[in-house]
């Protein structure tokens, strides 16, 4: 197979859908040289924040803003600079989606002044493949993968995360073009062919040869 021109994907989606596991399957099938990684477990706040959201909110949120721009600050620039082609599991605009949901007043307005600053030096993605499923599926993958400061998950957070996702993506996005896939009913772990069909949807929008017809 050829080498496919360079590229830059980014796969968004609430917790629990399968981004860093499809962004892996991804990898070997797109030819992609780097896949870039979040890096969530190093948040200390993280465990805290889901056992008091209201208190550790404002902490957690900040922590996840600035490990991301430095994450991307530091790989995604030259890698795009040299022609590489790149997927990652989240995007640098998901911080704000949820600083929406978790910070208010003062909190809320400081965190958008950083941020702000913070995204006029990332680079965009030139995909972003929203993964979405119902709230009910989320928390089954949830509780399949078992990471221990996930284990008393709120299922009203998830159903509000959820809705956030699809009004953020319907109403808020620009930029990059958006590619939606609804997982509620895939697989694309057990079977193949789930996994050849978001594929084939990814490559139909990045005009990646070699186009195949869309089964989803």
């Amino acid at each position: 197979m050829p080498t496919p021109p360079h590229f830059y994907i980014a796969i968004e989606g609430v917790i629990g859908v399968g981004k860093t596991t499809l962004a892996r399957l991804l990898q070997p099938r797109l030819q992609a040289d780097e896949v870039l990684l979040e890096v969530f477990e190093e948040n200390p706040f993280l465990a805290k924040f889901y056992e008091d959201r209201s208190r550790y909110a404002f902490q957690t949120q900040i922590f996840f803003l600035l490990s991301r721009y430095h994450q991307q600050n530091r790989a995604v620039p030259g890698l795009l600079a040299a022609g590489k082609r790149l997927i990652a599991d989240y995007t640098f605009e998901k911080d704000a989606l949820f600083a929406r949901i978790n910070l208010s007043g003062d909190e809320l307005e400081m965190y958008h002044r950083v941020h702000e600053a913070l995204a006029e030096k990332i680079p965009q993605p030139h995909l972003v493949v929203y993964l979405r499923a119902e709230p009910q599926v989320l928390m089954q993958r949830i509780a399949l993968r078992d990471r221990p400061y996930e284990r008393n998950m709120d299922p009203a957070y998830i159903a509000r995360l959820h809705a956030a996702y699809d009004d953020h993506f319907a109403h808020h996005h620009h930029g990059a073009p958006v590619l939606t896939i609804d997982t509620t009913r895939l697989d694309f772990v057990r079977y193949p062919e789930h996994l050849e069909a978001i594929e084939g949807r990814i490559r139909r929008a990045l005009r990646l040869p070699p186009f195949q017809n869309p089964l989803l």
